[in-house]
């Protein structure tokens, strides 16, 4: 309704409510004496109250400028106001209201800022939508630029708040040596509670100095609670290793990705040239236990074996569906399969899903993760940083991977190699027998 109309039907109101009784209108002359007045007895009380409150505070009122760890909760409020997912979801948590709330509280330091923040963020119920101190925002920098030092865990929310998950361990990593599987339940960290600490928290309790120890305690295959003291040491992430595969008849070439950092699609290409410089007829791609990383890296390695299509779609707060096309040309578009678990996740799904639903490559081994959001990461004022939920992506087919994960196209047998491309592993030799299938099968090229 417009501003004038609003008054006009206010005044209307206001007039109906004196019921039946009879009015006598006044004269014009009445009428405009009767507003003088008025007018004048409004002007005298209004003198009154500005003089009562110069005299009660000294002065005009002014508005409180906000210190630098109140701006920081506003900053962070803002981010998530303006970028999230589900506008209909800050809606229903009153998301104005958990602003308003977090600076009623006493905030001084930055340790004040990062509670309230904290608070904020746990009205959401979003694990992925979080806080990153400035120290825990480096270390996850480090880790996407390649490096890492700790036990080497890669770690996911878990339904349960008491709990973070084993998405998967790193190649090489203590806790690779010590055999935690994917989906392992995490409850404390040297006697620590998970409940306490959070996923953030957790993850920094396990960084520390070269040769120190942590012990975590874990929930066992049985229920039981079991701890596992590991050492701290430099773990090499090497996220790109490649080998020949020889049989009687064939080569193949073997490509495993561990973690898409900023060098992975050049290292990728790189692979890819020296193995075709070897005559390879066939290519394992191995996505084992690699708990994604940067978006953008996944994205760019599929277009390496994408000629044409849809690599993924995303889907923004306002529903709009934004396709990402693959590129007219590829690095390497001879046969190939790929080995999956439940350590597959985020980036590397996407990977997966276009492979698959492009008719690309056969997956095989058992069901991918399931994180199907994407996270914007912004750099606070104070070297802090804040991951929100922007988007959820799904499959060139539709699919949505969050919560559901990928199905392989086949079942590998269980038990799972604990130690994917190394020495035993079983699942590797079943891919091999697979792509020997798969290019007997196939005619031979015609001869020029």
């Amino acid at each position: 309704m417009h501003k004038r109309a609003r008054v006009a039907k206010v005044y209307a109101d206001r007039f109906c409510q004196r019921g039946d009784r009879t009015v006598m209108y006044p004269t014009v002359n009445e009428l405009s004496e009767a507003l003088q007045r008025r007018g004048s007895q409004w002007a005298r009380s209004l003198f009154v109250l500005i003089l009562g409150l110069l005299f009660v505070f000294g002065a005009p009122l002014r508005v409180q400028a906000l210190s630098d760890a109140q701006q920081l909760v506003v900053e962070s409020w803002r981010l998530v106001n303006q970028g999230y997912l589900d506008p209909d979801h800050l809606d229903s948590v009153r998301w104005r209201r958990q602003r308003q709330k977090a600076l009623e509280k006493s905030i001084v330091t930055s340790l004040d800022a990062y509670s309230a923040i904290d608070a904020m963020l746990s009205a959401l119920d979003d694990p992925y939508t979080r806080l990153l101190k400035p120290e825990d925002y480096a270390a996850l920098k480090d880790s996407t630029s390649g490096s890492l030092s700790g036990v080497g865990l890669q770690l996911g929310p878990a339904e349960q708040p008491d709990r973070v998950l084993v998405i998967s361990s790193l190649d090489g990593s203590p806790a690779a040596d010590a055999e935690l599987m994917s989906g392992t339940p995490i409850l404390a960290v040297d006697g620590h509670p998970v409940r306490e600490l959070g996923l953030e928290g957790t993850a920094a309790a396990l960084r520390g100095d070269v040769g120190t120890q942590v012990v975590l305690t874990i929930e066992a295959m049985d229920a039981s609670m079991t701890e596992v003291p590991l050492e701290r040491r430099s773990v090499d992430l090497r996220p790109v290793r490649t080998r020949r595969l020889r049989s009687d008849d064939h080569t193949f070439g073997y490509l495993r990705i561990t973690q898409f950092t900023d060098g992975v699609p050049e290292q990728v290409k790189q692979a890819l040239e020296e193995l075709q410089d070897k005559n390879i007829e066939g290519l394992v791609l191995d996505l084992r236990n690699n708990s994604g990383g940067l978006v953008s890296s996944g994205l760019a390695v599929a277009d390496d074996f994408l000629n044409g299509g849809t690599i993924v779609e995303t889907r923004n707060r306002d529903g709009i569906a934004d396709a990402i096309p693959a590129g007219p040309s590829t690095l390497y578009d001879g046969p190939m399969l790929t080995l999956v678990n439940g350590g597959t996740a985020s980036a590397s799904e996407i990977l997966a899903g276009a492979l698959q639903d492009n008719g690309r490559s056969t997956l095989l081994g058992s069901k991918t993760f399931g994180k199907g959001l994407i996270q914007t990461l912004t750099n606070l004022s104070d070297g802090s940083g804040l991951a929100v939920t922007v988007a959820g992506y799904v499959t060139p087919s539709g699919r949505d991977i969050q919560g559901e994960g990928i199905a392989p196209d086949r079942l590998l047998s269980e038990p799972e190699p604990l130690a994917p491309g190394g020495d035993g592993d079983r699942w590797l030799s079943e891919a091999e027998q697979w792509m020997a299938a798969l290019l007997e099968q196939s005619p031979e090229p015609p001869s020029s």
